[in-house]
């Protein structure tokens, strides 16, 4: 039987606490070693005995969990997934938090909490084995641990039906599509900042909670050549602008006329994400066809393994990143094995190959 993850937990609220200890210790592939109510506390469990992974709230008394994060990361880099509360305020400082190297989000509301975290229970364990898996420096991944129960996995057909549809290719004009989870804010800002302002319209899914998304755009836009920006309904895809689809939310691309727009569309999770990276690549397919570019990074799991197949089987060029580079090789693995990738790239030889 290969070890338990060895999770602790750090946040100033005892329900949070006490929830979170029910609820992942009830996974056999999960031991929670420690529940602390700061990274004072945490530091001295620490001392005694390290853990795999960290579930790290950001506004706490005596010691902000963002000051401890960067702390951890200077001194042991170890997976963090921060907890944070849906408020403009969290949102920004989670943005800086993902910067500082975590990997991934746990939403809380400031209202119901115990009720939200036991309805989401399936995917904060998702979440924390995820980050368990990732490449950091002087962690080793965790053997993969038994899967939890969890709600059936849809396919892309759940949102846009799989009927063949030949994409226009009268045009010029380009599209990016890139889709990413555990590990992809730090990448995708590594790829966007290196981007001129006149390079082609691009579509993102990153796998983010709803409420996060804003946020997240509005830190690339701050750093970035081009626009970046949270999707809305009917907003046109051109040069020089990066769309982020909104947590929560399907992303899809259409033709009109001569140009592209996106939809931002509900439906059930599909390959158990909501956006799917699936539902994107399979309507760039349809849309752009030839004259996209699909690209699939660092993430845990298969979504876009097969849509970015779909985009390559209609006539898109297609990337997947490279082991090497990934937080976790989870996500291009599983396009690569599907005949998805065309080529895989290192990370920092993306954004040549998007100018190209």
């Amino acid at each position: 039987m290969p070890q338990p993850i060895r999770v602790l937990i750090v946040d100033d609220s005892a329900v949070v606490r006490q929830v979170m200890t029910q609820l992942l210790s009830s996974d056999r592939g999960i031991q929670v070693i420690g529940a602390a109510a700061d990274p004072v506390f945490a530091m001295n469990r620490m001392a005694q005995e390290w853990p795999d992974v960290i579930v790290l709230d950001v506004e706490m008394p005596r010691m902000d969990g963002l000051t401890f994060l960067r702390k951890i990361m200077s001194e042991r880099p170890t997976p963090v997934v921060i907890c944070s509360t849906l408020t403009t305020q969290g949102a920004e400082t989670t943005m800086q938090a993902m910067s500082a190297g975590a990997v991934s989000i746990v939403a809380k509301p400031k209202a119901g909490l115990k009720q939200h975290l036991m309805e989401e229970s399936d995917d904060l364990i998702s979440v924390v084995k995820a980050a368990a898996h990732a490449r950091l420096k002087r962690i080793s991944p965790t053997a993969a641990a038994p899967v939890a129960k969890v709600a059936a996995k849809l396919t892309a057909d759940a949102v846009l039906p799989s009927t063949p549809h030949r994409a226009m290719s009268e045009t010029t004009d380009r599209v990016v599509a890139i889709g990413t989870s555990t590990g992809g804010t730090q990448a995708l800002e590594t790829v966007l900042r290196e981007l001129p302002s006149n390079s082609p319209g691009i579509v993102v899914v990153q796998h983010m909670p709803a409420q996060f998304t804003a946020a997240f755009a509005q830190r690339l836009n701050s750093v970035c050549d081009i626009e970046v920006r949270e999707a809305a309904h009917g907003d046109r895809v051109h040069d020089g602008l990066a769309l982020i689809a909104p947590g929560g939310r399907h992303l899809t691309l259409e033709r009109s006329g001569a140009q592209y727009r996106v939809s931002v569309v509900d439906g059930p999770p599909v390959s158990r994400h909501r956006p799917s990276v699936d539902v994107l690549f399979r309507s760039v397919a349809r849309a752009a066809g030839r004259n996209a570019l699909g690209i699939i990074m660092t993430g845990m799991g298969d979504d876009g393994a097969r849509g970015l197949k779909e985009m390559r089987e209609a006539g898109a060029s297609t990337i997947g990143q490279d082991e090497d580079s990934c937080v976790v090789y989870g996500m291009p693995k599983e396009a690569m094995k599907m005949g998805g990738v065309e080529r895989e790239l290192p990370l920092r030889a993306i954004a040549s190959a998007i100018i190209k």
